[in-house]
């Protein structure tokens, strides 16, 4: 009976905490597992029929290519997984519709046969259409899902000519299902088409765009890529859905949060902070699609009921197409709490963070899916800034700069005193 009774007080104390400390916070790592898998790339081949072109140090853009391939093939990382997916390689003939649907998987994702990838990649030769957002959704499903982030390297020489799908459109939407990809692209002629279709590509996907002029840049280039997937293959920042206004806002421990935002639009997110803690905040979006000139982002501090307490700054991120903005918020008349007794609960502040842009889309720009967001939030002791001195105020303020006058002038009388009798007697 006394057991009985102290399992019921022991369930009724739990249950009374739980009520009085509220929901747990999100924490970057809730929706994270270890990363136990090794890094996962697939390389993406343009085939097309203009990868004859030979116009790459007096060669063909194919064979450089190849070239490119079997070195990488060669110097790759022991514990990284590779595929190779090939697009306009196979079909010979002029109908669009079967040419679109030309693209295949010729090495798949997994530990390298280095003899049987180099002989794939060198029986290549160039042939049909450029179908690159059907290869790259293809590729997305080489590489599958997980917990981890994947890295495509797409190598295409012209503007996908097969559309619907649209290759930007198809990055947006693995962008927006929280796949966890990163689309690196290479272009290998100096086209202006290409090189907008390859930057709206890597940016909506967080990669990079790179013009390869010669055999040496695009070898260089790839096993740069490559060997960073060693990097970016750990777990990616912990998608949340922020809301439109504090009230029904996810509430956030320190972390990397990723979301989507609309133009001209903003979100609303709560950071829980302890007295004598300083919330660190900072978010950068990216520019994945054409916007007007003028915009801005806006990183703002809030108490629930809407008053302000900070506002960010703008941050230089050394990219053009990411703009960032950063706060730093502390309580300044909450003084560090003592060390709380066994059963004491101290009820954090709830900050509302808001996020808030000012992008205008350009005529024909797709609003839907909103542009990338990444939110960093850190929570750390609080450090205010050292004060001046005390001079006082009032009566004493005044009597203070009175003395201060006095005795200024007296020196002043003094030196003009001296300088004047030292001048009559020269």
């Amino acid at each position: 009976m006394i057991n009985k009774r102290r399992s019921t007080a022991v369930l009724l104390g739990l249950l009374a905490a739980t009520v009085l400390t509220g929901p747990r916070p999100a924490t970057a790592d809730d929706t994270t597992e270890p990363a136990a898998e090794p890094p996962k790339v697939e390389l993406v081949l343009d085939v097309s029929g203009s990868m004859r072109a030979r116009d790459i140090d007096g060669r063909s853009r194919i064979s450089v290519a190849q070239q490119a391939f079997n070195e990488v093939v060669d110097a790759l990382p022991e514990e990284t997984q590779l595929g190779i997916r090939v697009l306009g390689a196979t079909y010979r003939g002029k109908d669009k519709k079967q040419g679109c649907l030309d693209t295949q998987q010729i090495v798949p994702v997994g530990p390298v046969d280095r003899t049987q990838a180099k002989a794939a990649v060198a029986t290549l030769r160039p042939t049909g259409f450029t179908p690159v957002g059907l290869a790259l959704r293809s590729a997305a499903r080489d590489l599958g899902t997980g917990s981890t982030a994947r890295r495509i390297v797409l190598i295409t020489d012209g503007e996908d000519t097969c559309a619907p799908p649209d290759p930007c459109d198809v990055a947006r939407e693995l962008a927006a299902q929280g796949t966890r990809l990163v689309v690196d692209t290479l272009g290998l002629a100096p086209d202006a088409k290409v090189r907008r279709q390859l930057l709206c590509i890597a940016g909506a996907t967080g990669g990079t765009y790179t013009a390869a002029e010669s055999a040496e840049e695009l070898t260089g280039r790839i096993k740069q890529l490559v060997d960073r997937a060693k990097d970016t293959y750990t777990a990616a920042p912990t998608v949340v859905d922020g809301a439109d206004g504090c009230a029904g806002a996810p509430l956030l421990s320190p972390g990397v949060y990723t979301d989507r935002q609309e133009f001209s639009a903003h979100r609303w997110y709560r950071v829980p902070v302890p007295p004598g803690q300083e919330l660190r905040a900072s978010v950068s979006v990216a520019l994945d699609r054409p916007v007007r000139p003028d915009y801005g982002v806006l990183l703002r501090a809030t108490t629930g009921d809407g008053r302000e307490l900070v506002r960010g700054v703008d941050a230089g991120s050394g990219r053009t197409d990411v703009i960032s903005a950063g706060l730093r918020w502390s309580d300044p008349s909450a003084a560090p709490s003592p060390r709380p007794s066994a059963g004491t609960l101290i009820e954090p502040d709830v900050v509302c963070l808001v996020v808030s842009n000012a992008f205008a889309p350009r005529s024909g720009t797709e609003a839907k899916p909103g542009m990338p967001v990444e939110l960093t939030i850190g929570v750390v002791a609080a450090s205010p800034a050292p004060t001046g001195p005390d001079l006082g105020r009032g009566w004493l303020l005044l009597a203070l700069l009175t003395v201060a006058g006095l005795l200024t002038g007296l020196l002043t009388g003094l030196l003009t005193r001296w300088w004047v009798a030292t001048w009559r007697e020269n």
